[in-house]
This record gives C-alpha cells, sequence and structure tokens, in this order.
C-alpha cells in the first residue's frame, strides 16, 4: 500500500539530536470539521483516540481560528477544504529510506499572488496603522500560484532534502496534498510541559562564511529585527499563561539564530509548565493562530489581515501536526509549505511589518523566503525544477598518486557539508581518496570527490589530458541570475544553472558570466582573471561566485586583488586568464559578443 502520510519531526525538548520520523498508511478514521463550531470536536477526538494509543496526524487552516474566539476575523474558508482534518492510525511505519531515486520531481512557474504597486499600497496601510496606533506589528502574506504535474510525495521528498532539520510533514487527504517543511515550531505539548519557539527575524546567506557570520550577527543584534522578535515573544508569553501554572512562563532563550539552506531565521524558547485539567482544546484556544504570523495585538493585527489579503490563507498559517499514543502533541506553523489540489500549487509567502520595515527590504526578504521552492535558480517565480538530491562536489588533479590542494579542497567541502547539513567525517574522506590514489599511482587524473546527504564519500578518477596554452571564451549573452543561489557559492552535483550556459560557439572552452547587477562574475567551470589598468583582478565574492581554490591561492600570493568588474569594463581589461585548481592559469581570449 502506498504510504500517504510521513512525518519528520525534530524533537524540540531534547538535544536537537532525535527526530520523530515516521510514516503511515491509509488512515483508520478521517476526523474533518467543515465549519468553525466542528473544530474543536474534532480535537476532542484526536485527544480522546490519542489516549487510547492511536496517532493521529493533520492540520487546521488558518481560518479555523474562528472556532476558538470570535473576534478573531477571517475570511470564509470557501470550498478549498475542510477547517480541521485529522487521519487516525492504529500504528506507525517505518520511514520509506532510502528517498526512491526515480521519483519524478515536477516543475512548477510560480506566480506572484500581489504586484509591487500592491504591496506597496499594503506596506503605507499597515505604517498608518501602526502610526495610529492600531497595532504594533503585522504579519503581511501573499499566495504564490503554480500549475502541478508530477508526483506530490516527490516534491515532498525533493523540498525536504533541501530543508533539512525542521518540522516536515507530507498529508495526502486524496482531495488535497499538504507539503509542510516548515523550519518553524508552533508548540510541543508533552506531559506538563509547553515549549513554543516562535521565529521572527530573516536574513539572507552569505557568500563567504565570513559575510554568512557578519549577516547572522547583524541579524541578531539589528534593532528592528530584535523588536520584532521581542514583540511576539511577549505575545506567545501571555497566550501561554492562559494554560500554565502561575508564575511558570518563562524564555530561556532569546534571539537564537538558525541556519536554513537559504537565509538565517531568529528563533526564540518560550516554555511553561501546564496546568492540571488542561486539554488539547484549551491549548489550541490559548496558542492558535500563532502570533508570529499574525502579529500584534493579534485581534487587531488579524481583523487588518483580513482586509488586505483578498483570499484565505488555508493551511498556510494554520498548524501541521501530529498527537502521538499518549498525548504528546507536537505542531509546525506552516510556512515553507505548499498545497496541492487537482493541478494546482499553492503556497504563501509573508514577513512581519514593524514602524520601520521598508518596503523595498521586506520585498527583498519575500524574495529570499521563496527561495527555498527553487533553491537551485536563486531567481523567484522562474520556471524550474524543485530540488532533486544532490552532492557535494569537489574536482581535484592527481598526479603520479599525489593530490594537488587537497587540503583545500577538503576545508571547502567541509564549509559546504555545514551550510548544507551533511554529516562530515575528515577522516573517511581522506581516507577514500587515498584509496583512490593507490589505484591510480601513475599518470595524470581528474579526481571527483563526491558526498552524499548521509555523509558518504565516494570518489572517481578520469584520464586528463595536458591543459591547453591558451583558450577562447565567450560572453554569456543574459545575466547569470544564479549568482546569487548557494549552488554557486558552493559546488555542488546540481549545475543544471551552468550548464544553460554552455559555450556554443565552435571551439570554445568556456562562458563568462555576469550578474543581474552588470558584474562580471566566473566561467562555468573555473573562476577569471583580468588585467585591467594594470594590474590583475578577479571579481570579489559577494558579485556570487564559488570560492576557488586557485583563486584563492593567487589572492594569497599577491599576483590577483579582489574588485568589482563590470561588462562595460571589458574593453578596457588587457587580458584575461581562467583559473581553477585542477587546470591552474590559462592565457584566454574573449571572442567579440558578435561572434
Amino acid at each position: 500500500m502506498r504510504l500517504q502520510t510521513l512525518i519528520d519531526f525534530a524533537e524540540p525538548q531534547g538535544d536537537g539530536s532525535t527526530r520523530l520520523r515516521v510514516a503511515f498508511g491509509a488512515p483508520s478514521q478521517v476526523l474533518a470539521a467543515h465549519a468553525p463550531d466542528e473544530v474543536r470536536a474534532v480535537l476532542e477526538t484526536v485527544e480522546a483516540l490519542s489516549r487510547q494509543g492511536r496517532w493521529c496526524v493533520g492540520y487546521l487552516r488558518y481560518e479555523a481560528a474562528a472556532a476558538f474566539d470570535p473576534a478573531f476575523a477571517v475570511h470564509v474558508a470557501g470550498d478549498d477544504g475542510p477547517l480541521a482534518w485529522f487521519g487516525v492510525h492504529d500504528a506507525a511505519q517505518p520511514w520509506p529510506e532510502p528517498d526512491a531515486p526515480d521519483v519524478e520531481v515536477p516543475t512548477a512557474d510560480w506566480q506572484a499572488g500581489v504586484s509591487r504597486e500592491a504591496f506597496d499600497r499594503n506596506m503605507r496601510a499597515i505604517h498608518r496603522a501602526i502610526g495610529d496606533g492600531e497595532l504594533y506589528q503585522l504579519n503581511y502574506t501573499a499566495p504564490l500560484r503554480a500549475l502541478f504535474h508530477g508526483d506530490a510525495r516527490g516534491w515532498f521528498m525533493a523540498l525536504r532534502r533541501a530543508q533539512p532539520d525542521g518540522y516536515a510533514a507530507f498529508i495526502d487527504t486524496g482531495d488535497e496534498q499538504v507539503l509542510s517543511v516548515s523550519p518553524e515550531l508552533f508548540f510541543d505539548w508533552r506531559g506538563d510541559r509547553i515549549l513554543a519557539r516562535p521565529m521572527k527575524g530573516t536574513a539572507p546567506r552569505g557568500a563567504t562564511q565570513a559575510e554568512d557570520e557578519a549577516l547572522a550577527l547583524r541579524l541578531r543584534t539589528e534593532p528592528k529585527e530584535r523588536a520584532e522578535n521581542v514583540m511576539i515573544v511577549d505575545l506567545i508569553r501571555n497566550d501561554l499563561s492562559r494554560v500554565a501554572q502561575p508564575f511558570s512562563v518563562r524564555v530561556p532563550r532569546l534571539f537564537h539564530t538558525e541556519a536554513l539552506p537559504t537565509v538565517w531565521q531568529m528563533t526564540s524558547d518560550v516554555e511553561a509548565q501546564v496546568r492540571d485539567g488542561v486539554s488539547l482544546v484549551d491549548v489550541f484556544s490559548a496558542l492558535f493562530p500563532c502570533g508570529s504570523i499574525t502579529g500584534a495585538p493579534k485581534v487587531s493585527a488579524m481583523r487588518m489581515i483580513r482586509d488586505l489579503e483578498l483570499e484565505a490563507r488555508g493551511v498556510y498559517c494554520g498548524a501541521v501536526g501530529v498527537v502521538r499514543p499518549g498525548g504528546h502533541a507536537t505542531f509546525n506553523v506552516p510556512i515553507r509549505t505548499v498545497t496541492l489540489r487537482g493541478t494546482e500549487a499553492r503556497c504563501g509567502i509573508g514577513s512581519g511589518i514593524t514602524a520601520d520595515a521598508r518596503a523595498d527590504a521586506e520585498w527583498e526578504e519575500w524574495r529570499h523566503k521563496r527561495a527555498f521552492l527553487s533553491p537551485g535558480s536563486g531567481r523567484a517565480g522562474v520556471s524550474s525544477p524543485a530540488m532533486d538530491s544532490f552532492e557535494l562536489l569537489e574536482t581535484l588533479a592527481l598526479n603520479d598518486g599525489m593530490l594537488r590542494d587537497a587540503p583545500s579542497h577538503l576545508a571547502r567541502m567541509q564549509k559546504a557539508a555545514a551550510h548544507f547539513g551533511h554529516p562530515w567525517n575528515e577522516a573517511r574522506v581522506a581516507a577514500c581518496l587515498k584509496r583512490l590514489g593507490d589505484a591510480h599511482a601513475t599518470g595524470s587524473w581528474r579526481v571527483r570527490l563526491l558526498l552524499d546527504a548521509h555523509g558518504q564519500p565516494r570518489a572517481e578518477a578520469f584520464a586528463m589530458d595536458a591543459a591547453p596554452a591558451r583558450v577562447q571564451l565567450q560572453l554569456a549573452s543574459r545575466a547569470f541570475d544564479e549568482a546569487e543561489s548557494e549552488f554557486s557559492r558552493f559546488k555542488t552535483t546540481r549545475r543544471a544553472h551552468y550548464e544553460a550556459f554552455a559555450p556554443t560557439a565552435s571551439g570554445v572552452f568556456d562562458t563568462l558570466l555576469w550578474n543581474r547587477h552588470g558584474e562580471i562574475t566566473e566561467c562555468t567551470r573555473g573562476n577569471i582573471a583580468l588585467r585591467l589598468d594594470g594590474r590583475w583582478v578577479t571579481p570579489p565574492l559577494h558579485c556570487g561566485l564559488l570560492d576557488g581554490i586557485g583563486r584563492a591561492q593567487r589572492l594569497q600570493s599577491g599576483q590577483l586583488a579582489e574588485a568589482v568588474v563590470r561588462v562595460d569594463d571589458l574593453p578596457r581589461v588587457q587580458a584575461l586568464a581562467f583559473v581553477n585548481s585542477l587546470r591552474g592559469w590559462i592565457d584566454a581570449d574573449l571572442l567579440p559578443p558578435h561572434e
């Protein structure tokens, strides 16, 4: 029987090393609420069945809020599906590992649900409301839509591989599929302890380790981001107090930055001791919807959300989770979540707006957040495959049994492993390379060192001819928008964005790329050096390029210096060279654009 439900949740009250990773077949019973006055009964039944030893997995739509407080303004959910849905299961099944390699990964051409003009207009309205004292913060969102063709579970697996370590769930109700790879915990309630972990504050990942660390530090210390986080922490503290023992609500961790593949996110922990006799309905009545996706005060924020957002949010910004046998309940806040109905895919994107929020910065934050849908593209709204599996990659030269620059390559792969969350065991990787070197003790070889998502290395060797003395390059005919992608900053087997720029003219060795700002970046297989105004320079990493080993060595020796070079500067360039660790320094000529 095909598995219909998958849960891959972090254990938030542990040390972070364990996960709940289980699968379920068809439910023995389905509980659904189609009207607000039915929601509480569903949750009561969920809790009762879990106390009897059953697993209950499901979701609440954002519009289910009306079941807990009539002051919560929401759109009428319409015919999108039930306000609450739970499948009941007698037992959990093992996770289907390894992921099937032949699953078809669908493509999706995402269309924004709000124009920039409407976005700016709504930002002004929010700022007026804040200025008038109606609210302190509002979480403003809009939907993305795309036509969907392909395997829903395969798409979820791909999304999950690219967004590990969070609270991922795949739920197929028959009429609807929910693909949630949310990094945000709504609440984890076990025994007499409840933990909430609101997520507020976002920053992009950096092009270098130093830039990455600086962006994380800035996120933790930026007054606007801290204020936004504190507002929601205070709201959650107040909400939790409704089910907590007196004086038990506390904040053990504040302003914690978490590294996700495409963004840094800031979280805080709020926990409490739960009063005797508190039920699951009581917990949802106190907390739902999560304040991180409404704003503060919650009632005023939700009223304005209904006025500004033209349609129901649906599962997005509701709650997706599992209630285990015995009553242990864990729910995420379903951000980074795709819902499928027939051929339509839907995904919401949003951010918290405060008094000092700027429209340009918030629009850019939306762009960074939606990158999880196609992180290989680096561009929002383009047609590209969702995330397929990939391996980390290093390419080394092996000459008569000696690997060139092996320590530098291993150090770079270790940084990539840390970024993508791949396990790293340097001794195991080094042993893999040694075995390959011992088997190819003579001759010149091109070595591909690969590391998969489970931390398993493998190495391949291919005969390598001598490097040419001089090569021809062609200039890309359009901007390389993927320069901002993590799959350009780090070397992996996902190279479709480079392959799209493969040379088209006969005899051309490689293509010289440039970003959307008109800045030269690199070639598709190596870095570039340019002699400009009497000195050799290479583009800095913030232009969007791989931190090449050969490039780094020449920067350290002083042979190269970093400088931004624009396409408009190319007529002044006196000489060029292709540079990488495998081939070294190769003098190059750039073909005129018309050739």
